[in-house]
């Protein structure tokens, strides 16, 4: 029951982080749109139009950064994150088990600290209502709230990851190197 609740908050915040993906794909379409429209007026009539989407650059930078945290939980289980696996395969058995435990151990308290202070973050700029310089001002805890869930998806990942190799278990995420060769 567990594992499928887990499995599932991974998957939606892996779908999160495709639809800002998208956002940003759509979003600088239009905006090429607009720059085509502007050019085509400029020739018909001479006076360049002025056709953009405001802060286009800057919902961008947001949605970049929401993607980018959102994807850290679903990339750390599929195994596809830089890890020192170069070092950890050189153990077997209990040396193994321990030195993946140091690794997801550290992992846990870098990405809890980055969380908590990412979380106090947007508490301050709610409390200080903290708004974007661009032309469409947005209140900066909303970008901000992206960056903490995807943080705090991943703390649950690592801690499910610890949790499993604690356990036993042989790999607590995926392995590309095995996945490809059929293992």
């Amino acid at each position: 029951m567990m594992r499928s609740i887990l499995d599932m908050i991974y998957k939606a915040s892996e779908y999160l982080a495709a639809a800002f993906l998208l956002a940003i794909g759509v979003m600088v379409l239009a905006q090429v749109g607009c720059n085509i429209a502007n050019s085509l007026v400029g020739w018909m009539t001479g006076v360049n139009g002025e056709y953009a989407i405001p802060s286009y650059a800057e919902f961008a930078g947001f949605f970049l950064a929401a993607s980018s945290f959102l994807a850290l939980a679903g990339t750390f289980r599929a195994g596809v994150h830089i890890r020192v696996s170069l070092v950890i395969q050189n153990f077997a058995g209990t040396k193994r088990r321990i030195v993946e435990l140091w690794c997801v151990g550290l992992a846990i308290l870098m990405v809890g600290f980055f969380g908590w202070h990412m979380l106090q973050l947007v508490l301050e700029s709610l409390e200080y209502m903290d708004m974007s310089p661009g032309l469409i001002p947005v209140p900066l805890w909303i970008p901000q709230s992206a960056l903490a869930l995807g943080l705090l998806v991943f703390l649950m990942a690592l801690l499910d990851a610890f949790a499993a190799v604690l356990g036993g278990e042989e790999r607590a995420h995926g392995d590309p190197e095995l996945s490809e060769s059929g293992e």
